[in-house]
């Protein structure tokens, strides 16, 4: 069973959630809050695997709020709604540990899939929502300032996957562009996490892009 926490300012919207969830066989809504200090409050009372979490709450918004639920050892994964309106928050979500971005009118087959999703252990931010996220949030990027881990560590292969994960492609396209096994893949990028601390693919996009392996210029056609 998937434990979820809904997290948002509007109550129309939590109940909204809560009943598509709750209709879920391997899906139950465990706690609910209205903003990013009642989440933390409530959790720590509330085991949860996934934290729904809406970007714009009154006293604590939901980045600040991720930073300190991500920063526990143990938390649970955190699936941040926005719009793209908002894309601002994205960049700074993610280096917050957030597992994903849900835009906040998600059809609930699509909601349901992400939060399975995340609490696999995947990232949940589609190709198509990675370039146009990253593409708005560059201006926010440190300018020449790569990140202040060793490129080297990281063979020839394993920057090519990255490269590959930075343009929003998933593993299954990885493997078709390069010519690899889906497993391969799958390895590279578990030890490209692993070389560089990196907590998932959502932060190994962000490096990227930080380290200039990636630019958004880069990423696009």
């Amino acid at each position: 069973m998937i434990r979820v926490m809904v997290v948002d300012d509007q109550e129309l919207v939590r109940t909204g959630f809560r009943m598509v969830l709750g209709a879920q066989p391997d899906i139950e809504v465990v706690g609910e809050a209205a903003d990013g200090a009642a989440a933390i409050e409530t959790l720590r009372t509330t085991e949860a695997d996934v934290v729904l979490m809406d970007v714009r709450m009154p006293r604590m918004d939901g980045v600040e709020a991720a930073r300190l639920i991500c920063a526990s050892p143990g938390s649970p994964k955190v699936l941040m709604l926005t719009t793209f309106d908002l894309d601002e928050y994205a960049f700074e979500a993610i280096k917050a540990g957030v597992s994903g971005f849900l835009l906040k009118d998600v059809p609930p087959p699509e909601l349901i899939s992400a939060i399975r999703s995340v609490h696999a252990g995947d990232a949940v931010i589609a190709p198509s929502t990675t370039r146009r996220l990253l593409d708005r949030v560059a201006v926010h990027l440190p300018a020449g300032e790569a990140l202040k881990r060793d490129d080297d560590t990281l063979t020839a292969r394993e920057r090519e996957v990255l490269y590959h994960v930075a343009l929003g492609l998933s593993n299954s396209e990885i493997a078709q562009q390069l010519q690899l096994a889906e497993a391969t893949v799958k390895t590279h990028l578990g030890r490209i996490l692993a070389k560089l601390s990196l907590r998932d693919r959502a932060q190994a996009v962000v490096y990227a892009y930080e380290s200039g392996l990636v630019t958004p210029d880069r990423s696009q056609g």
